[in-house]
């Protein structure tokens, strides 16, 4: 344990000791400036989990921090990421796991740091009509009705039978390091099922080695024409396109991702290193407008859900029917035709300090890139820590939110205290394995899951 508190003191003046203090009703600090840059282009993809760009741009959240947005919607995460580097945008809705990957290289190299995190929670697995229909026999149920959550032992002899044909099980996800693929590769491995392995040290990027199912990249908007065309037979996404599938009866929702790791970070705000350091006046102004807007779409207890759902509706935004953003948004989630179930946590964008940006977070993406072998090395417990600490902004997070708190927009009680704050969460044993994960040993951690690598090289 003084390994790891060196270490985290260490990197901590490596990217800016956080103010001292901060935990007082008089915060003292340097007020921020006006933005170096007020004119921003911002990219996202259609997904209901953008909402705080939207609902900073339809508040006037982001011009009451002089700034001047244009949001601009994506083909998929890799044009996302592109722009990004290439300065084409400005800032980004972006997967948590791909400021990660480009810092340490895996796929395209750039320096990309995270600030804030937009959500908690989110995603969900669907799988074909057909494919449930071969699940059923094998579920648990309860008076008459599927036990919840649903573990993937129930696809078990579904793809069983898949294999003993000669045919490829086809799942599909929407890009290499993003959450989708790691809950979908979780929920899969807790089960016995081996999702495979990535070997890019070999040239191998598509991460089937040892593989039973087969998960392939799909762009969210396109997840329920492919389920349909039959070129996959399930798919890990965000909404609405798992309750689209309920909605054009193609498909039925398995399993929610708050089922599967209860309250796991999503998506976060992305910028470049470079945009951070020569414009940190406009960094913190963009911060505290998405804390505003996060703060406004969980407020007493999702009352403004509905128009939320309105205004993600149109065609600049999502463009799916209010109904199927509904569905999920307003604190309910659609299994299946007839299985309306309450879950208010199912999108988080303020409670549960869900916008801070936790180095434990960070790191438990960097342990599933390790498990699969998209890092092909085993790699130090300090070397988890570094890496979060070189992506994961909570400075800039902290100056944010107190000059919120300073003008009175926010209180003390919406924010971690900042003068105790470690940016880790404690440990967190809510997953539908029942393993504990503890960011502060996370070769621990590796060791711990039975599927996966740990010491060694594929």
């Amino acid at each position: 344990m003084n390994r790891f508190i060196n270490c985290m003191r260490a990197v901590t003046l490596a990217v800016g000791s956080l103010t001292a203090g901060a935990g007082t009703a008089n915060i003292a600090h340097a007020e921020t400036g006006w933005p170096e840059k007020a004119e921003l282009t911002i990219g996202f993809i259609k997904l209901t989990d953008m909402a705080p760009l939207a609902i900073a741009y339809e508040k006037f959240y982001f011009e009451d921090e002089g700034l001047y947005v244009t949001l601009e919607p994506q083909a998929n995460w890799r044009v996302l990421l592109d722009g990004l580097i290439d300065g084409r945008l400005d800032a980004a809705h972006m997967l948590a796991g791909q400021p990660l990957a480009a810092t340490i290289g895996y796929g395209t190299q750039a320096n990309i740091i995270t600030p804030l995190s937009l959500d908690l929670n989110g995603n969900a697995i669907t799988v074909s009509n057909d494919i449930w229909s071969k699940m059923l026999p094998h579920l648990e149920t309860e008076n008459g009705e599927v036990k919840r959550p649903v573990s993937a032992s129930a696809l078990r002899p579904v793809v069983d039978q898949y294999r003993q044909q000669g045919m490829p099980f086809n799942m599909g996800m929407v890009f290499p390091v993003s959450t989708h693929n790691y809950e979908l590769r979780y929920w899969l491995a807790a089960a016995g099922i081996h999702p495979g392995f990535y070997a890019p040290h070999k040239g191998d990027t598509a991460g089937t080695l040892s593989a039973e199912v087969l998960l392939s990249v799909t762009p969210p908007p396109q997840m329920p024409a492919t389920l349909d065309a039959g070129t996959i037979l399930g798919y890990s996404v965000g909404e609405p396109w798992n309750q689209q599938a309920i909605y054009r009866g193609i498909g039925v929702p398995v399993i929610t991702d708050y089922e599967i790791w209860k309250n796991n970070p999503e998506k976060v705000l992305g910028m470049t290193e470079e945009f951070a350091r020569e414009n940190p006046n406009t960094a913190v102004r963009l911060v505290k407008a998405l804390l505003r807007a996060g703060k406004w779409l969980d407020a007493e207890n999702n009352a403004n859900r509905e128009e939320a759902a309105r205004i993600l509706s149109r065609s600049e935004y999502v463009g799916a029917d209010y109904e199927v953003i509904a569905n999920s948004m307003t604190g309910t989630f659609e299994y299946q035709k007839d299985e309306v179930r309450s879950v208010p946590d199912f999108n988080v964008f303020f409670r549960h300090h869900a916008t801070y940006p936790y180095y434990s977070d960070a790191i438990w993406y960097l342990t599933q890139m390790r498990r699969w072998g998209q890092i092909s090395e085993p790699k130090s417990d300090e070397w988890y820590f570094e890496t979060a600490a070189k992506v994961y902004r909570p400075d800039i997070y902290q100056q944010a939110a107190e000059d919120l708190i300073n003008e009175g927009v926010l209180g003390l009680e919406d924010f971690p205290d900042f003068a105790t704050e470690s940016g880790f969460r404690p440990t967190q044993d809510e997953f539908i394995d029942g393993i504990p994960y503890d960011g502060k040993q996370p070769n621990a951690y590796l060791q711990s899951l039975s599927i996966g690598l740990k010491d060694e090289i594929l």
